[in-house]
């Protein structure tokens, strides 16, 4: 693996960087696109929040930028991307790196197929964490969102350092790592209960001791919550308001922006009458978050796997998703490999996938530049989408609850099971 390792990473730098150069208009191209971008994740408002900001204007006056303040001083230390756009690009292909090398850490860890309180009998069949990262870096919707330098390649880098530092029970860089992702995009925070009870497990596998696990979760929760507090503050010490929280975290929750996505959100809230909408932004915010405790709960032997459910969760119904969401997902999905012949509709999946991507891009011309269809050319279109998804993670859930079962009724392997 270490000799292969350069000439992956290697390789997909290269990728990424014949693709910025030889086509130095598709970053432009794919920055407009609702599938990469997203109000939330657009590189093209940063740009414009970037432009306010380093002119002593606010911002967020205007209802543009939706993004974390402390982008805004990263990113003013990068010339101009326009002009000069070496820097901006090398730093996503970068962060495609980092992350990829977080992956690895993970998959060398080996909890995905022997946790503390569950071990596979299938888990010599399994991908190495040289084919995992390869399957990330060379995915299409991770290279998209990198060429489209959308901001989710940081918030997925952060998601990924989350993952790793949990798996090699290393607290203070999981706290670090998860507050910086919820910081940047609020949804990672759905991700702490299953992370918290991964990294408790790895702790005890690893140093021998067994602390209290009500104590333990308390500190990691302190510790996140107080990381997230001075992100925060150092905020406000930028931006001279608290001007942003409205704007950064106001608009996942409250839903102001309706520029269409790849997600369910935006066509229902068009759709519905204003006297509803505070009640379904509640259900459909209640709807999601009701995954975690039955995940951790029902996964508790397999915290990763719950956190990867999750990751596909969050794809399908958070308000703002882009292919991002959907790259974090199917990159952390091969963990899983030796449960793959257990799902029962993977050849569905897959051609649901590949019809919807496909499919996407040209139902949203036909609405918005032909004019020959509607907005329900593009939304059926996303509904299929996000039928995809549920089909990988229902199936994928299905496949890992019977493993676990096989284990427990072992003469039951290999037969078929219905619940009456």
């Amino acid at each position: 693996m270490e000799n292969h390792k350069p000439l992956l990473f290697g390789a997909a730098a290269a990728v990424r960087f014949l693709l910025f150069t030889v086509f130095p208009s598709l970053p432009s191209v794919l920055t407009g696109r609702v599938e990469v971008s997203t109000p939330v994740s657009s590189f093209k408002r940063l740009q414009e929040g970037l432009f306010l900001y380093t002119h002593n204007v606010s911002p967020y006056d205007g209802g543009v930028f939706h993004q974390a303040p402390l982008l805004l001083p990263l990113f003013s230390l990068l010339p101009d991307p326009s002009r000069y756009p070496l820097l901006t690009n090398l730093l996503y292909i970068a962060l495609d790196l980092l992350s990829a090398q977080a992956l690895m850490k993970v998959a060398e860890t080996g909890v995905s197929v022997s946790s503390l309180r569950y071990t596979s009998p299938r888990q010599s069949s399994r991908y190495s964490s040289a084919a995992i990262a390869a399957g990330f870096l060379f995915n299409p919707f991770t290279i998209a969102i990198c060429i489209g330098r959308s901001t989710s390649v940081i918030t997925n880098f952060f998601i990924l350092q989350a993952f790793a530092s949990a798996a090699t029970a290393r607290p203070l860089t999981f706290i670090l790592a998860l507050s910086a992702a919820a910081y940047l995009s609020l949804y990672p925070a759905l991700l702490f209960p299953p992370l918290a009870i991964l990294l408790y497990d790895q702790h005890i596998r690893r140093s021998g001791t067994t602390p209290s696990q009500g104590a333990y979760t308390a500190s990691l929760a302190g510790g996140v919550s107080s990381a997230i507090a001075a992100l925060l503050g150092l905020s406000r010490l930028i931006t001279g308001s608290w001007q942003f929280v409205a704007s950064t975290y106001g608009t996942p929750l409250l839903l102001p922006d309706l520029t269409p996505n790849v997600g369910l959100w935006w066509y229902f809230f068009i759709e519905i009458f204003d006297s509803f909408r505070e009640f379904f932004l509640g259900v459909f915010w209640l709807h999601m978050g009701s995954y975690v405790a039955a995940l951790t709960i029902r996964l508790r032997k397999q915290p990763l796997f719950a956190a990867v459910a999750m990751t596909g969760i969050i794809a399908i119904f958070q308000p703002y998703p882009s292919i991002a969401d959907s790259a974090l997902f199917l990159g952390v999905v091969p963990l899983y490999r030796h449960v793959f012949p257990l799902m029962r509709y993977p050849f569905l999946a897959t051609a649901t996938l590949m019809y919807a991507t496909l499919l996407g891009p040209a139902f949203y011309h036909l609405w918005i530049y032909a004019g020959s269809g509607n907005a329900n050319f593009f939304y059926a279109i996303t509904l299929v989408w996000s039928l995809a998804l549920v089909i990988v993670v229902a199936d994928l859930i299905y496949a890992v609850v019977r493993d676990e079962w096989e284990v427990e009724r072992p003469d039951m392997k290999g037969k078929e099971a219905r619940q009456i």
